[in-house]
């Protein structure tokens, strides 16, 4: 690994030293300044330091033969062969990218039962859909599911692996991460590629502050995880040319210490991230009992109410239903925003909308750069106003539809 390397003797003044740091990664034991796991890496003492001081020594860089890993996989998430829709979005995406590389695209989908469910995925223009199919696979168990990936990229290959930010792809792709000794990026808003294959993979971090730009230029695979409703899933092809191609593994390389022992079908309802029509609350609401004028809004366009994170911590709305890096992401024909301000981690989790109504009396709030009617003032005058008139047109129709029976 990296590290930075101290050389005491270049120390005239510790306490100087000890400053240099923003994280406090630099302390002093037994009159020697040391770096502790507090250390980012951000180099700012080799730049800032006494000259000499801090010396900062990298791993020495392996060359990799990019010719050799060819193809970009999508990994098929999917419950007993259900396939989740984060699947599509993502070959959405590696269609995208296998294009301007001349690659095919690939899709692994590891599972029991699963060789019927495949069809779905070659309409979708996949290349090759790779199926590893037993008993031992038929309830996701994360040692046996990451030994079947892990023998589909020895064999294969890819240069990217792509997952969705799901529970189960969060906990499969940094196993595979580690057992490849390459890199992962978490949680990606915006992936391209490079001629020479490097993936760019961009994410908000330091709380949505800034756009980090992560490559992996010495390893192969490339991972990434990406959150369910941040892509669009492609357009079915008329003629679908893919094949399916069965894989077999050892089966003492699927062995578990987990047993399942029983399976509970959840009830199933629309997300958040399903709803077509959103209502989004926010601290603008001056007490929880408020969000009820919003709730009648949100029941007369069938909609759903979305919060962001001031009012998850406040308890006045579902953590589910939270809005924004730290919660879901939302892609409706409608969103209307009640007093959001437009902060870059709540946009990012909605900015896909097909249409954003705002409302805020601030007419500089950063949520009117992103919306397509904006609505200026107060929401305790706005949103009776649009209750009033939606009602109204309601009973309107209620009207003329007696009439024309009568």
């Amino acid at each position: 690994m990296a590290k930075i390397i101290v050389n005491q003797n270049k120390i005239d003044n510790i306490e100087e030293v000890l400053e240099l740091c923003p994280f406090g990664a630099l302390e002093e034991i037994d009159g020697k300044v040391e770096i502790n796991a507090a250390c980012k890496m951000c180099k700012m003492c080799v730049k800032k330091g006494p000259e000499g001081t801090f010396e900062f020594e990298e791993d020495e860089k392996v060359a990799i033969n990019k010719d050799e890993w060819k193809g970009i996989t999508v990994y098929v998430e999917h419950s007993d062969g259900e396939i989740h829709p984060v699947t599509y979005e993502l070959i959405g995406k590696a269609r995208e990218l296998a294009a301007k590389i001349n690659h095919p695209v690939y899709c692994v989908f590891v599972g029991n039962n699963i060789k019927d469910k495949c069809l779905p995925l070659l309409s979708y223009g996949v290349d090759e859909v790779f199926v590893y199919d037993d008993e031992e696979l038929d309830k996701f168990r994360i040692e046996p599911y990451t030994a079947a990936v892990e023998n589909y990229i020895s064999k294969i290959k890819p240069t990217i692996m792509l997952f969705g930010g799901t529970t189960i792809g969060r906990s499969l792709a940094p196993r595979l991460a580690a057992r490849f000794r390459t890199g992962l990026t978490a949680d990606c808003t915006i992936l391209d590629i490079q001629e020479n294959t490097d993936l760019d993979q961009i994410r908000p971090a330091f709380g949505g502050n800034i756009m980090a730009h992560i490559n992996t230029p010495n390893h192969r695979p490339q991972f990434a995880t990406v959150r369910y409703k941040i892509f669009n899933a492609p357009e079915k092809v008329e003629n679908p040319t893919g094949k399916i191609t069965i894989c077999e593994i050892e089966k003492n390389k699927l062995q578990s210490n987990i047993k399942v022992l029983e399976t509970k079908i959840k009830n199933k309802v629309i997300g958040i991230e399903d709803a077509e029509v959103v209502v989004v609350v926010s601290r603008a609401f001056k007490k929880a009992e408020d969000i009820q004028m919003a709730e009648k809004l949100a029941d007369l366009l069938g909609a759903q109410i979305g919060g962001t994170r001031p009012t998850i911590e406040a308890g006045w709305v579902d953590p589910r239903k939270q809005i924004g890096l730290s919660g879901r992401t939302v892609k409706p024909k409608l969103i209307i925003t009640c007093g959001v301000s437009g902060a870059v981690q709540f946009v990012a989790g909605m900015k896909g909308s097909d249409y954003i109504i705002a409302i805020n009396q601030d007419e500089n709030a950063p949520i009117f750069d992103v919306a397509h009617l904006a609505l200026i003032g107060d929401i305790y005058e706005i949103i009776p106003m649009l209750i009033e008139k939606i009602e109204n047109s309601i009973n309107l129709c209620s009207k003329q539809d007696i009439l024309a029976k009568a």
